[in-house]
């Protein structure tokens, strides 16, 4: 893993999401190199290879005071932290950058949303409070470590990210469970099970999203699929491609949340 400390000119980012206006990503690359990562185009623009992402972490060291000056002419907006970075991957620990960042959020009361698979967002929970609108979200795709270790090979165990989400919950901090993306064939079957379980938890609702195959991680998830489900392989990859599959997993979806009377949101 190559770390490297660099200074930036602008952390605040327009964002093209919905609902969202800004984005903060306190970290360049992610060392949780889950294998079917969108976010290493990042990576590819910069003219690296698909198979580095999750070998270096460029962490921006100024991004609290170069955060602290935009925010003072910013006009007010929802801000997630973060879209294409873990913002509370190991390496928080050391550098808080997004503690510091929520510190500086928190005076200015912009809306903010968390992203993360890390537990250690439960470490920040003083901070969260102080929001009058923020909402923290847990991404957890799978109930088996098994696929977790295939997929997510760097990245929290998956009963520490329940035991988050549980916390968060506990807190009175608005919630929501991310599971994304779906794995064809591989978990997509598990996710009555799983959404069951965020239901016993007590969150506010659930997102789910398929599986995006447009920033070259179709590489990185076909070299896991031929080492670990070479049998499965086709099939995985006639569905991940299908619309008509996608549909079908839609309604599904919309049925279970009516049945098991909790919100899910639907993001394709």
């Amino acid at each position: 893993m190559k770390i490297n400390e660099i200074k930036v000119k602008s952390i605040l980012s327009k964002s093209g999401i919905y609902g969202i206006d800004y984005s903060i990503n306190p970290y360049r690359g992610c060392a949780h190199g889950c294998t079917y990562c969108y976010a290493r185009f990042t990576h590819i623009c910069r003219g690296g290879d698909p198979r580095d992402w999750g070998q270096f972490v460029n962490v921006k060291i100024n991004a609290p005071q170069v955060l602290k000056r935009e925010l003072t002419n910013a006009k007010k907006g929802n801000i997630l932290i973060s879209s294409v970075t873990d913002p509370y991957q190991a390496l928080e620990g050391k550098y808080e950058l997004t503690r510091k960042i929520l510190e500086i959020s928190s005076r200015k009361q912009f809306p903010v949303v968390i992203l993360t698979k890390s537990p250690l967002v439960t470490r920040d929970i003083d901070l969260l409070k102080k929001f009058r609108y923020i909402e923290v979200g847990l991404t957890i795709t799978t109930l088996k470590e098994s696929i977790r270790e295939i997929f997510e090979p760097n990245a929290p165990k998956i009963e520490s990210r329940l035991n988050a989400l549980g916390e968060i919950v506990e807190a009175g901090i608005p919630n929501y469970a991310f599971i994304a993306p779906l794995l064809p064939v591989i978990s997509l079957n598990e996710i009555k099970e799983l959404i069951l379980e965020f239901k016993e938890l007590g969150v506010d609702r659930v997102m789910v999203d398929k599986l995006n195959i447009k920033a070259k991680n179709w590489i990185t998830i076909n070299d896991a699929l031929e080492r670990y489900y070479p049998d499965k392989k086709d099939e995985f990859w006639r569905k991940a491609r299908s619309p008509v599959y996608w549909d079908r997993v839609r309604k599904y979806l919309v049925e279970l949340s009516k049945n098991i009377n909790i919100r899910v949101d639907i993001l394709f």
